[in-house]
């Protein structure tokens, strides 16, 4: 059953503005390679109001399987299923306009067979009216990049440190410290660019890494814990907006939304105890 309709705007809390600017596409996104082009945006969302939000100043929304640990509260990503990024990713579809939106696919959904990963990519896209999905891995997911964008599904690599992988890797730790692993590394992302990634997340590498696949390959490469020299940049949106008290070390917070959300709560608490509120203005008094 499809997840994409239409919200109603006369009744929606939300209620969004339909824009007249035309979203941006997977070839534009592309096309932005090089020390030259301006760099890529990018920041995850996962409901529609975070989308609308972030939607005016991001040229990609990404709804990652990092939902399962912001939303869902679950301890990794790997309890993440295609049915949650299925209803995720059509809300952050009718929340935006303008960015591109690309849908992880979960822990589970691709890795047995390029045919495996045409039937979720194919259900992600047709219930949600997302423009690309993307999945982690280097070489061993080169054939699976291929297939899929031989078929029409824009593919977006995920390289370095992969949370899907966690429990290979032993932590969340940086990747690269050895030369073999940093070879390792530049291989895998090299595999994905050559078989058709339109861009490719680095994450969590030692800075020297991010720089020579960027430098190497053909597609744009999107850093979080890698190098201001990426072709763009993503972050969790909860993260850089300081809503959780512990972050990665390559995460900046731009804001204190926790501390705001609790000062709120706080003042709203005291007026009940008070029954300060409700007041005048938010009442029905009856009419003389």
């Amino acid at each position: 059953m499809s997840t994409t309709f239409t919200i109603d705007t006369a009744t929606s809390r939300a209620n969004p503005t339909p824009s007249l600017a035309r979203r941006l596409t997977v070839p534009a996104i592309r096309r932005r390679k090089g020390p030259d082009a301006e760099p890529l945006v990018m920041l995850t969302a996962y409901t529609v109001r975070t989308a609308q939000l972030l939607d005016p100043h991001c040229d990609m929304l990404l709804v990652g399987d990092s939902l399962g640990q912001v939303i869902y509260g679950l301890p990794s990503t790997v309890p993440v299923t295609l049915e949650m990024m299925a209803a995720h990713g059509a809300a952050v579809v009718r929340g935006s306009h303008h960015a591109v939106v690309v849908i992880d696919m979960p822990f589970g959904s691709y890795e047995a067979s390029p045919q495996q990963a045409f039937e979720s990519a194919a259900t992600l896209l047709k219930q949600t009216g997302a423009a690309a999905v993307k999945l982690e891995g280097g070489e061993a997911m080169a054939p699976t990049v291929r297939f899929l964008s031989e078929r029409g599904i824009p593919v977006m690599g995920h390289v370095g440190l992969t949370p899907q992988a966690v429990n290979v890797l032993g932590g969340y730790g940086a990747r690269g410290k050895s030369d073999a692993e940093a070879a390792k590394i530049v291989a895998d992302a090299t595999a994905i660019a050559d078989a058709g990634a339109f861009a490719i997340v680095i994450e969590g590498v030692m800075e020297p890494i991010a720089i020579r696949i960027t430098e190497e390959v053909a597609c744009p490469t999107i850093g979080i814990g890698a190098s201001a020299r990426c072709d763009g940049q993503v972050l969790v949106a909860e993260d850089m907006l300081g809503l959780f008290e512990r972050t990665a070390r390559f995460v900046k917070r731009y804001d204190d939304m926790a501390g705001r959300i609790s000062a709120a709560a706080e003042a709203y608490a005291g007026e009940v105890r008070a029954r300060s509120f409700p007041g005048p203005d938010q009442i029905y008094p009856s009419k003389p």
